[in-house]
């Protein structure tokens, strides 16, 4: 029975370290994007929020309208390779939590 219990204390431990895993790589998912014109700079989270923004001289002569644009814009592209970066380490989780309870004796 000692033995049973250890096996099962043992996956208990590793799916609990994957999940660590997951949510350690998650939040370090930090993606800086430039406008294709160098003027803005925006970097955003795992979850698409604006971390950081730059911008560089010039940009106010893109007007209020151009420049929120600009910035909207670029955050999105950010947001989407963010999302990109999430989907694949998401995946990957999958992958081996799947392969992790497949292993399960009886499994």
């Amino acid at each position: 029975m000692s033995w049973a219990m250890d096996e099962l204390e043992a996956r208990a431990n590793a799916q609990l370290n994957g999940l660590a895993e997951l949510d350690e790589k998650l939040k370090a998912i930090s993606v800086r994007e430039t406008s294709a014109d160098d003027l803005v700079t925006v970097e955003v989270d795992g979850v698409g929020a604006l971390t950081g923004l730059w911008l560089a001289p010039g940009a106010n002569d893109l007007g209020t309208d151009g420049l929120g644009h600009q910035i909207v814009s670029t955050a999105a592209l950010a947001a989407q390779r963010a999302f990109a970066r999430r989907a694949h380490i998401t995946e990957e989780f999958n992958e081996s939590f799947a392969e992790l309870l497949d292993s399960r004796p009886g499994g």
